[in-house]
């Protein structure tokens, strides 16, 4: 019970980390005319979450889980670089290392603990957000299964949230999207939280490079 506590505090919305100011290529999206109401925020936030970040983020943050486990430092490291690496703009880059960071301090001064302060010690600089979420989690003892299956719904959950504020969609259609994708969430979590780095791979060309084009949109609320 106090694990499943732990990870709806660690990843609410209140939780500050910055969430809010990111909405991970949407914003091009309506922009575009790719998401025009509910039936195709549905079929982007699919893609994204089955073939694109959402899916190379659990995966990610089931290995960060393992190797702060493991006690594996060299693997953590590398792991986190990888994770960066994966970013295809500077503003999903800025969007995954800020986060990241934000929750390993904000996590760190409210769940302190020594493993999670070792974890801190060698994770300096940037930090990618699903790595510090699957490290966090580990530090602490939480299950991995249930760690990832709370950050994928996690992700889908902000970008629902991000619809809501620049889409022509409403708080129900909102929530009824988000239902529809728990489930897949749930079934992606089954999987992939025994995947290591060589299931990574991605498939969202279009949003990679609408995320490019956002960063000089003329009008523009969020950071990505």
């Amino acid at each position: 019970m106090t694990d499943a506590l732990r990870l709806m505090a660690w990843l609410s919305p209140t939780y500050p980390v910055g969430a809010f100011a990111y909405s991970h290529g949407l914003e091009w999206a309506v922009e575009c005319g790719d998401v025009r109401d509910a039936a195709t925020l549905a079929d982007w936030l699919s893609d994204v979450l089955e073939r694109g970040a959402g899916r190379n983020d659990m995966i990610l943050c089931a290995c960060a889980h393992r190797a702060v486990t493991a006690r594996d430092d060299a693997d953590l490291v590398a792991i986190n670089d990888l994770a960066l690496a994966l970013a295809p703009s500077r503003e999903l880059h800025l969007e995954t290392s800020q986060q990241g960071r934000s929750f390993l301090d904000a996590t760190l001064q409210a769940w302190p603990c020594p493993a999670l302060a070792e974890v801190s010690a060698r994770l300096e600089g940037r930090l990618a957000y699903p790595v510090a979420v699957g490290a966090a989690a580990g530090a602490h003892g939480v299950a991995r299964e249930a760690t990832v299956a709370a950050y994928g719904l996690a992700f889908v959950q902000n970008l629902v949230s991000a619809a809501l504020r620049v889409a022509p969609v409403g708080q129900s259609a909102g929530t009824a999207v988000l239902a529809s994708l728990t489930p897949r969430v749930a079934a992606l979590a089954e999987t992939l939280h025994a995947a290591d780095r060589d299931a990574l791979g991605s498939a969202t060309l279009r949003l990679d490079l609408g995320s490019f084009r956002h960063e000089t949109q003329y009008s523009r609320i969020f950071r990505s």
